[in-house]
């Protein structure tokens, strides 16, 4: 997806992933073209690097849908844009609301499970930014093989989602690891130096790596160069070593010290807000932007609040009335709306279009 805005960088970039061991492309119509820039072009690619068809996994989403009708028009389109005759995996994108929940059991998921039994669809998963229920209710159904999730150092809530996909032998896809999960190619100094003789995205890919409940991580590279970083640690599932559990522990502390009482430890007791406000989060990217400078990592997520509608649901933080239905169930006793609004000051900013929006 981050590839896509010039032609000639997007080949360099496949050829570069499959020539260095990479053999999953996740690809989806929602990615503006890049369904056909990869139907031109992987073909004559997994030539050039010496690759059948067969030996590469290859990804589609197709959006949720109330008329399952949609359902086998739209993968016979991905693949005529691919040039390919069957589709490896095939995920449903986004799987965010209750509504599209209830779309998919009212005949969704049966045409999915059609197409996987005619053969030319191998597994079956979806993709989530919703909340943990609704991904947990999902896996639980047993309806699918895998699921792309968030999940990173810097955002664990699903971590009960990935033991009970392990429980029910899901594949676990973890979304955008480097980019939304602290846009750690351009790390500010602060975390550098808490990193160090580590580099945070060399860190990160390690703590998801290390962890077994975890199939496969995304890369997202926009030039080949930016495959360095991650394949340099891509053979490494071995348990994190002394040094890297001391980088953790120096960060944990670090953060404490910074935030002192005004830390939020994401119970997500808060919940619900009678002015939808996602306070949870909102207060993780405060944690980041003063526990780590990463403040504009705080911002280009905070200002996806009320702009991305269900890919990233919830208001902001200068909507709250100080109602004060929050006190009371913050165990931690934090004065929620003042903080909500220091949010706000902190990492409110023009909003800016999507990559594909």
């Amino acid at each position: 997806m981050r590839c896509l805005q010039n032609p000639t960088q997007f080949q360099a970039t496949l050829t570069a992933a499959l020539e260095q061991g990479i053999n999953h492309l996740e690809t989806a119509p929602a990615y503006g073209k890049s369904e056909q820039y990869l139907g031109q072009v992987l073909e004559p690619t997994l030539a050039t690097v010496g690759l059948s068809r067969s030996q590469v996994y290859l990804t589609t989403k197709i959006l949720p849908t109330g008329d399952p009708a949609e359902v086998v028009p739209r993968l016979r389109q991905s693949c005529d844009r691919l040039g390919v005759a069957y589709l490896d995996l095939v995920a449903v994108h986004g799987l965010n609301t209750a509504e599209h929940w209830q779309w998919l059991e009212g005949g969704g998921l049966a045409a999915l499970q059609a197409a996987k039994a005619g053969g030319w669809v191998g597994s079956i998963g979806f993709s989530s930014h919703g909340s943990l229920d609704l991904i947990t209710t999902a896996i639980a159904s047993d309806a699918f093989d895998f699921a792309n999730v968030h999940y990173s150092l810097f955002f664990q809530r699903n971590a009960p989602a990935l033991e009970l996909a392990q429980s029910h032998d899901l594949g676990i896809f973890i979304i955008s690891p480097a980019d939304k999960g602290g846009k750690l190619y351009t790390p500010p100094l602060t975390l550098q130096d808490l990193c160090w003789p580590l580099s945070p995205l060399h860190l990160n890919y390690r703590f998801l790596l290390a962890d077994r409940r975890i199939t496969t991580l995304s890369v997202g590279p926009a030039v080949p160069e930016e495959l360095l970083g991650p394949l340099a640690v891509a053979d490494r599932t071995d348990p994190l070593t002394v040094e890297e559990q001391q980088v953790l522990q120096r960060l944990g502390q670090h953060s404490t010290n910074r935030l002192g009482m005004s830390h939020c430890h994401q119970c997500y007791a808060c919940l619900p807000c009678p002015e939808e406000i996602q306070i949870p989060e909102v207060l993780r990217l405060r944690n980041l932007a003063i526990g780590y400078d990463m403040t504009e990592f705080g911002q280009y997520r905070y200002r996806m609040f009320e702009n991305v509608g269900h890919w990233f649901p919830g208001r902001r933080g200068d909507r709250c009335t100080e109602c004060g239905e929050c006190l009371p169930r913050c165990p931690h006793q934090l004065p929620i709306p003042d903080l909500l609004q220091d949010t706000h000051d902190r990492l409110a900013g023009s909003p800016r279009r999507r990559l594909w929006g």
